[in-house]
């Protein structure tokens, strides 16, 4: 369903189908969409998936939604502040463990963590510094509750500790597919080289329906993905033909491809192209006048 037609209000809860549920939480914004939907999974005993931001409305909207039930796992998708924070609060009052791939650093690659060494932070959302999940999931794990099992699907990219949750013939995807936007991916938390291995990896996985961090429910996951890949590779193409004129700085490339946007966003577009440079890094497409970093002057290779 499109987003305008998406039943969700902030703090009630809206079954999208037999034993799930979802309650959406009220932190709507440009980078979260209407807000980050926290899933109700079960019938008489319950997973949460992605409890969301600290909020007392939320929570108490939570409990309400739970009616007293219990629940058995708390599992989070990645620890973006619009995910993670709640899940602590939540355990506490239900004793439910939270259980996630690793803590915020998991999962990084080691061109990011050396980003990170030499002083680049993320953009967007925000990290949870603060989380440190009760169990610890791999990919390829299963996650078993009352009358529901969870296959763990390690899906790096929007974050080194990002997992997608398989059920039955749907999937829980978090923040690495949404209908609505395109997902953030901000080096060194974002890792684009990451964020296509793992789009194309799950478009490679049937589903009827991808559940997503954010929106609606997307009822042509496979479109859905290659839409995003077909996106940034041509965002690729963009980048190399504008380095076919020769040296660009990051700042010189937004110029140059983003010719309708409204300079107050360059500063975020950059964020992206420097994404996209560093996944050409990484395949030696590119090189750079000194260390690698966004201020760096980029030139082809070929």
């Amino acid at each position: 369903m499109p987003d305008s037609d998406f039943p969700a209000k902030a703090g009630q809860l809206t079954m999208l189908e037999p034993d799930l549920g979802l309650v959406l939480a009220p932190n709507p914004s440009p980078m979260t969409g209407p807000g980050t939907n926290t899933y109700l999974l079960g019938g008489e005993s319950l997973a949460v998936i992605d409890p969301g931001p600290t909020s007392d409305a939320h929570l108490a909207a939570l409990i309400t939604a739970i009616d007293g039930r219990p629940v058995s796992h708390i599992v989070v998708t990645h620890s973006h502040l619009d995910h993670s924070p709640l899940a602590k609060p939540l355990s506490d009052h239900t004793g439910a463990p939270v259980i996630a791939f690793g803590d915020t650093y998991a999962g990084r690659s080691a061109v990011m963590t050396a980003l990170a060494k030499d002083g680049m932070a993320g953009g967007g959302e925000g990290l949870d510094l603060d989380f440190a999940p009760d169990q610890l999931v791999k990919d390829g794990d299963v996650i078993k509750g009352q009358g529901w099992d969870l296959s763990v699907i390690h899906t790096p990219g929007h974050l080194g500790n990002h997992i997608a949750l398989g059920w039955n013939d749907a999937i829980f995807v978090g923040d690495l597919v949404m209908g609505w936007s395109t997902s953030l991916v901000s080096p060194p938390d974002g890792d684009m080289t990451d964020f296509l291995t793992s789009c194309a990896r799950l478009r490679e996985i049937p589903a009827r329906v991808h559940y997503s961090g954010h929106g609606a429910p997307i009822t042509t996951p496979h479109d859905r993905l290659t839409e995003l890949i077909n996106h940034r590779e041509s965002r690729t193409a963009q980048i190399l033909a504008t380095l076919q004129d020769g040296p660009h700085s990051v700042s010189q490339i937004v110029t140059a491809i983003y010719t309708d946007l409204h300079p107050r966003l360059h500063v975020i577009a950059g964020r992206n192209v420097f994404a996209h440079l560093v996944d050409l890094y990484v395949q030696k497409k590119v090189g750079v006048d000194g260390e690698l970093h966004p201020e760096a002057v980029f030139s082809r290779t070929d």
